[in-house]
């Protein structure tokens, strides 16, 4: 008996944490649909009295939304590809290449994961104004190119690639490229998955970079051009959930779609020594 207690008080306890987790992000979605003040009301209502698309319409007659969104798309979708071609390459190399100094390099680039990475902007700032792009879309993707945490997954997993396979591939001709192309990134599919969806959605989510390297309001990324609405419309509640709801929707849509492939990924990293 107190067995099951245990277990219905733990599923209740997830059940609760799942709804406390969820009710913000419901709120959210339901104050975009209300007329305006009524979100501000006492206590917060949890559905609009009148829906409507008021606050939607708002938007997109006072800022470009369709430009910025193209701008973050843009942006995501570049740092996701070429993140997930040198991260695999580099968590491959570090995880069955042998060569010089390998684990040595390895544990000062996990030691360096303590360090913040706003410590780095500005010289990061400095390098990308000596190479002219400042004001690029570039100098907003080169920081995304390649991470520690990125090279770290993808060497945890690719771990689990059996050395015989490799060998048997070297033995019959097969150059690192091929290698790598033909037989590693289809083993490493999950966690290039799951590597490529945080990718994709901390350069989608992304504010304080885009902020400090773009000046040119065309190039502005969604969560910036939304961000100009903070002073004209700060306490428009109504219309700022509505700029929230258009930057959340498509990554939440992104990560149910390939939900499966994520927990696999980070389920299989996980067992690796």
């Amino acid at each position: 008996m107190s067995r099951r207690l245990w277990v219905v008080a733990l599923h209740l306890g997830l059940v609760i944490g799942a709804i406390l987790t969820a009710l913000p992000l419901w709120w959210m979605l339901a104050a975009s649909f209300m007329p305006t003040g009524e979100a501000s009301t006492l206590p917060p209502r949890l559905w609009p009295s009148a829906p409507t698309l008021a606050q939607y319409h708002a938007l997109f007659a006072r800022l470009d939304l369709a430009r910025a969104a193209f701008n973050s798309l843009l942006v995501a979708t570049l740092a996701t590809i070429f993140a997930v071609l040198f991260n695999s390459m580099a968590g491959y190399a570090f995880a069955k290449l042998q060569f010089r100094g390998r684990d040595r390099l390895f544990r000062l680039l996990v030691a360096a994961l303590v360090i913040p990475g706003q410590i780095a902007m500005l010289p990061l700032f400095l390098l990308l104004k000596q190479l002219g792009l400042i004001n690029t879309y570039w100098g907003v993707v080169v920081p995304s190119l390649a991470s520690i945490y990125g090279i770290f997954l993808v060497r945890q997993y690719a771990q689990g690639i059996p050395d015989s396979l490799l060998d048997a591939a070297r033995v019959d001709g097969a150059s690192e490229w091929r290698i790598y192309r033909s037989l590693v990134l289809p083993w490493c599919r999950p966690i290039l998955v799951t590597l490529g969806l945080f990718t994709f959605m901390g350069a989608w989510n992304d504010f304080l970079w885009p902020l400090v390297v773009l000046t040119d309001g065309d190039l502005y990324t969604l969560p910036v051009a939304l961000a100009g609405l903070v002073g004209e419309h700060v306490q428009d509640t109504e219309l700022m959930m509505a700029g929230a709801v258009l930057t959340v929707m498509p990554v939440v849509l992104l990560f149910l779609a390939l939900q499966r492939f994520y927990i696999a990924g980070v389920m299989g990293g996980a067992i690796k020594e």
